[in-house]
Formats: C-alpha cells, structure tokens, sequence
C-alpha cells in the first residue's frame, strides 16, 4: 500500500483525491510505522479540496460522496498521539479557511461533524495542539452570518440551547497566554456580529452573560497588576521600565478596545452588562476610592494609575449610561465609595442578575490597591479673592472629607506635582470630548463651553421653549438650576449600586462650578513649579472655556494673569544678556506659532498614557550642571513657552484673534533701535567706512603679525530684529567716534 501512495500520478488530479480517500478508509489502526502516511493524506486531502473549490466542482462531489468528514472523525477516534489530531485540525481549518462556495461551506457545517471536532476531548496540556485548535474555532467564526450559524447550534423551538463554538471558546478567555486571548475575543466578535437574534438572547442568558462580568474581573485584576508595576518600576527603575509600562498600557487598552467592540454589535443587554461590571467591580470600590488629597507628592502620585484608567474608559468605551454614571459619581466624596466598597461592593450585581463573582480577587488585592492613599484635611480655595455670586460667598474650608470628587480633580491642578496636573487635566479635557455626555452633566461639572451653552439656548428660543429673551438671558434660578439628567443617574447610584451617601456637590449652582474650574485653570497658568507642557495642556481647556464666559472669568484673574506675565517678561528680558540671546526671537517665533495651535486645537495633544510617561521623560534628561549652556537653553526655552502661552492666554481673555507672528517690535521706540540710533546710524545698519559712535564700545587690541597691535573697539549694535557686531577705529581726530573697519552679523538675526 506505502509503494502504491508514492506511484507517479496527477498531484491535483481527481483520481489523486480517489487514491488517498481510499487508503485512508482502509487504516484501522495509526501507529508509528503508518503515522506519516496519514499526516500526509490528511495535508494532501486539504490541498486537494481547495483547488477543487476553485477549478473543478466534482472534487468536492466526491468529498461529500464518500463522506470524507466521517473519515476525518474515524481516523480522530483511532489515534493515540498527538501529531494526527494536529494535522486534522490543520486540514479542516484549511479548508473553512479557503471554501469560496457557500454550498461547500453549508455541508462541512451540517452533519455535526464540525461540531464533534469542537467538542472533543483534545488534551490541552499541549500547548500546540491548543493553538492549532483555537485557529480551527477562528476558522470557523470566519464564516458565520444568519444562515450559517444556524448549522452550529441546537434549538428548542425558537430558542437555541446550545452552541459549542462559542461555549468552547469563551472557556479560553482568560488564558495566560495572550495570543489565545486575542483569537478568543475575534471568535467572539465574530458571533456578536452576525446579528441572529436567538444566538443574541442564548449570549446574554443565564449563565452564558457570566462572561461579561468575567472580563470586568480580569480586567480588573490586570488594573491591579498594572498599580503594582508601576510601584515596583519607582521603587526599582531599571532600563526596561518604560518598555514594561507601555507594554502594559497597550493590553490595558487593547482590552477596553474589546469591550468597545462587543458594545458595537449592538447585542440588546450587553451595554447595560458591561456597564454595570466595569461600575461595580472596577470603578466603585477600586478607581474612585484611591482619589484623594494626601499629604505628600510620593503618596498623590498613587491616583495617577486612577487617573490614567478613568481617561481611559472614557475615550475608548462608548457607553453612554457608562459615560454619565461616571461623570455623576465625580459629585460624591471618595469616602461615599470608600465605605460603600468596604460593605456592598463584593463584585456582585443582584438586581440585573449579575452573579459571577469576582475571581481570584479578594479583600486584600483591593487594599493593595487604597493603603497608600490615607486621607487627610487641606483648605481648598476657590481663589486668593474669593467669588461672590448674586450674594453667595463660597467658602474656602473645603476639607477631604467633605470635598467632592470633581473638587478633588480641581484641587490636583492647583496644587498637584506635575504628574498629577497633567492626570486631572487629561480627565476634564477627556470628559469634554466624551460625546456620550449629556450637556447638562457637562455643565454640572463646570465644563460645559460657553459657546455651547449659547448654542443651546439660541435653539431653545428658536424653536419657541420660552421666550427669547427669558432663555438668552435668564434668570439666575433658570440658569443655575441643574437639570434632571444629573439627578437621574444620582438616583441611579444610589439604587441601583447601593451608594447610600448624599452627592456633596450637587444644589450648588453650576454658574459657581464653572467658577470653581476656571479659577483653578487661572491660577495653574500662574504657578512657577509647573513645567510648560503641562501649563498649556491647561491652556488648553481654559481655552475651550474662553472668551465666551463673562461672569466667571473676572478682573481678578486677567489681574493674575497680567501679574505673571509681566514676571516672565521680566525674565525674558534678563535672557537678552543670557548665553542663548541670539537665538531668543527665533524661539519666540516658533513657540508663539506651537502654542497657537495647540490652544487652537479641536483636541488635547497628548493620549492619556503620558500621565504615566512624565516621570520617565523627566528623570531621562538626567543630571544637568546648572551653570552649563545646556542648563541655560533649556530655562529660556521654558521661558518662551510660559511668556507665549500668558501672552495668548490674555488675547484670548479679551476676545482677540490671535495673530500668525507675534509682534515683535510694537510701536514706539525700543531699546535695541535706540542702540542703533545712538551710535549714528541710519537704518539701513553698519557697513564698512560708516562712522560710528563709541560710547558703549568696547576697547581691545588685535594683531595679525607679531609686534603690529591696533588698537580697535568692539561695538553690538541691533536694529529691529537685525543684529551685527561691529570692529571699528577710532578717528584721531574725533573723539568718541571711530570709523567701522569690520562688520558681522549676529547668529540668529536677519542679515
């Protein structure tokens, strides 16, 4: 029989494909001495299959006339290795693979025999006999939609009660290896979409949902693992760390990307699932309880992972339950999830039937998690000056236990470290563009843009809700009330995941948020221990707030403002006589055109895992001599951006329109075209035998030969944004003035 398999013949030939099903019919037993021989039937039986698929109909006639399937599953059931059942599901998920006819693809899905494949007892403990199976399942999701999906299921009625495919696969989700994962969850998405409404209700039942609340836990025991990598990599930085958190930032996010996805398939009840597990398992007792004012920076630096997860979430799953859930619970003082967590947060959802438990994660993992944010009592002002509104002092004794989670946010920005700066700005700035926000949530918040509220109240008068005027110009109760979205999901909170504390920031009108949120940002762009970067992602959001607030925005923040900005133009004057002062204007230019459009910008310039990365950008310069030219660059570099950014912002403040080019030279005399015009000279600038003045000159000698000194001056002269050095030679005969003998530009000017 083995002489006869290698006998000359047609490789691609029908009577090829008679040949080998006919000597595969005829092994009763697979041992070490035929083993081979069907390895290469079962390869060569795929091979064969596709080109006929391709070429010649009559090739899979006889496939199906000799029910080759059924052979396929007789050989299965004879072996005792691992080899054969390797290449059979090799062959079988070539051919799903490649089946451009449907009436091929309908077969190989009908008589169970694909089924019996999915459910066999193969021994997973070989971890390439579990790879070659998972792309078997992958092989087949490739090819489900309404028609085909019906073959793999069993129903009862109109109802299906089993599906293997997707039981089967979803046993592999939370594999440790993460390639496993990944085909698991395209498996999945491949069922979600293809619609069948049966498949949808069997997904979404008892206890198949289950596994909606099991990704939620394993999402939330990688956030865990994530906090503890980034403690370990600031104990024990080493050359891998930033490497290790990107990487652990992309499976963060390539798993909120998934839960994105399952939403997108619009399966009824799978939001709503999704939601509640990534509220009660993750967010509730985990993400909103680690934010808090703590007592020193080392200790605030552990709500950045928070921060970084809330963004998130936000940008990536677009849930809009989920969305405005979040936002609401940012009215309630971290102590109401705190204490919540410690009694009804025990990872099970009862009143939507949401019982899988949290697996693998108990009380400990969460306090591995909250230790190291004890709470403490800081004042957080509203501004040095206070704010009166129609009467109403707010108080400035805001202390921890009673401050809210959006005045938390706020109180990072104004007295944060950088880090935690830039991860409460990412979270307003991501809040913003989160379309799934109601407006009114947005307002409640204090971030809503004026222009958008004017948007809003212009449609209302339009289309007739009240008069014009009542609704361009209300009254304060019409315009400070908040409205009943945010009162719906309050009671959602309290209902529905057991928050039995009162919002503490909720009845105070939202005229006095948008307050509380400029003034935080106004006095950000005034801080001095804040790096630039950081002050114009702040700008940023003040930006989107300006110029349409009048009330808000007062005197005594464009009083501010002018005040620190005129301590860095004082300072950038002092740059003039700094080692880089011929390079200044140019770096004013071209900041002046970064920062304008970046503050003009439909969106932040930065994605949230740079919360993550500021520690590392910033500890990656190293150690620079401070007296050292680089050391000096770099402060007036800084500088610049701080001086642009307080310049635009006060545009901006007025209503202005920003202009390409900063202004330079504006009107009147400067000092630098008064050096020109006190040494005599005209506009055109110095040139070789012009007579020059040499007061501020400086008296040196040179020699080209030895013994054959001259006795010359040195003379800087600039004239607008030209600049020369100038040797000249005093006339004998006029003191004080000399002739110029040598010019040459300055580096950085025109001419």
């Amino acid at each position: 029989m083995w002489n006869s398999f290698w006998r000359s013949r047609d490789r691609f030939s029908l009577d090829q494909l008679r040949f080998l099903t006919d000597q595969l019919t005829k092994v009763e037993i697979i041992s070490e001495v035929n083993k081979g021989f069907v390895i290469e039937a079962l390869r060569s039986i795929a091979e064969l299959i596709t080109y006929g698929d391709q070429h010649d109909p009559s090739f899979f006639e006889f496939f199906m006339e000799k029910q080759v399937m059924g052979e396929f599953i007789r050989v299965l059931k004879l072996t005792r290795t691992v080899s054969v059942p390797l290449q059979l599901l090799q062959t079988v998920s070539i051919m799903v693979q490649n089946l451009k006819s449907e009436h091929a693809i309908y077969y190989m899905f009908s008589n169970e025999y694909i089924n019996y494949l999915i459910t066999y007892p193969f021994d997973f403990r070989n971890e390439e006999l579990l790879s070659y199976y998972i792309s078997f399942l992958r092989a087949i999701s490739g090819k489900l939609n309404k028609n085909t999906v019906s073959l793999l299921v069993k129903t009862h009625g109109d109802e299906v009660v089993s599906f293997p495919l997707y039981v089967e696969a979803i046993r592999f989700a939370f594999h440790e290896e993460s390639m496993v994962r990944t085909a698991v969850r395209a498996i999945t998405l491949n069922v979600y979409h293809v619609g069948d409404d049966s498949v949808n209700r069997y997904i979404t039942s008892t206890p198949h949902k289950d596994y909606f609340s099991n990704l939620v836990s394993f999402f939330r025991k990688q956030s865990l693992d994530f906090n503890k990598l980034l403690s370990d990599t600031q104990l024990n930085p080493g050359p891998d760390s930033m490497s290790a958190i990107i990487a652990a930032t992309d499976e963060i996010e390539d798993n909120l990307y998934y839960f994105s996805d399952v939403v997108s398939a619009g399966i009824p009840d799978v939001g709503r699932l999704i939601t509640d597990g990534i509220m009660m398992i993750l967010i509730f007792p985990l993400l909103l309880p680690s934010l808090g004012v703590m007592p020193n920076n080392d200790m605030q630096d552990a709500a950045v992972p928070s921060l970084y997860l809330l963004c998130c979430i936000l940008r990536i799953v677009k849930i809009k339950d989920l969305a405005n859930t979040i936002a609401g619970a940012l009215f309630y003082p971290s102590e109401a999830f705190t204490k919540s967590s410690q009694g009804n947060f025990n990872c099970f959802i009862s009143d939507h039937d949401f019982t899988s438990e949290c697996q693998g994660l108990d009380s400990d993992s969460l306090t591995k998690w909250d230790t190291r944010h004890t709470m403490f009592n800081i004042p957080y002002s509203l501004s040095s000056s206070g704010f009166h509104s129609d009467g109403v002092l707010v108080q400035n004794d805001c202390t921890s236990s009673n401050l809210s989670l959006r005045e938390v946010l706020l109180a990072y920005v104004t007295k944060g470290s950088d880090v935690l700066v830039l991860g409460s700005l990412s979270v307003l700035a991501t809040l913003l563009q989160t379309k799934e926000l109601d407006e009114s949530m947005l307002d409640g918040l204090g971030i809503l843009p004026q222009r958008k509220q004017h948007k809003k109240l212009l449609l209302q008068a339009l289309v007739g809700e009240g008069s014009g005027e009542e609704q361009l110009f209300p009254s304060k109760s019409n315009r400070d009330g908040i409205g009943n979205n945010i009162n719906v999901y309050h009671k959602k909170i309290k209902e529905q995941y057991g928050v039995s504390f009162l919002p503490s920031d909720v009845g105070i009108s939202p005229r006095i948020h948008r307050f509380q949120v400029i003034d935080a940002l106004v006095n950000l762009s005034c801080r001095t221990n804040i790096s630039a970067e950081i002050l114009w992602d702040g700008g940023w959001l003040l930006r989107q707030l300006l110029p349409y607030s009048v009330s808000e925005f007062n005197s005594h923040h464009l009083d501010l403002l002018k005040v620190s900005y005129k301590s860095y133009a004082s300072a950038l004057v002092e740059e003039v006589r700094g080692i880089w002062s011929d390079l200044l204007i140019s770096v004013l230019c071209d900041e002046w055109r970064k920062c304008k459009r970046a503050m003009e910008s439909s969106s932040p310039r930065k994605e949230p895992n740079c919360i993550l990365l500021l520690p590392w950008k910033i500890s990656s310069g190293g150690h620079i001599p401070e007296g050292s030219s680089f050391a000096s660059g770099k402060r007036m570099h800084e500088l610049v951006k701080v001086f642009v950014l307080l310049h635009q912002l006060q545009i901006f403040t007025l209503g202005k329109t920003l202009t390409e080019q900063p202004l330079i030279y504006p009107p009147g005399d400067l000092p630098a075209n008064c050096r020109a015009q006190g040494s005599g000279l005209d506009v055109s600038g110095p040139k070789a035998g012009t007579e020059v003045s040499l007061g501020n000159a400086l008296p040196c000698r040179i020699a080209f030969e030895r013994g054959k000194e001259l006795h010359v001056y040195f003379l800087a002269i600039s004239l607008g944004i030209s600049g020369w050095l100038v040797v000249a030679e005093e006339l004998p005969l006029k003191k004080s003035h000399g002739v110029v003998r040598a010019v040459a530009p300055l580096a950085g000017c025109n001419d």
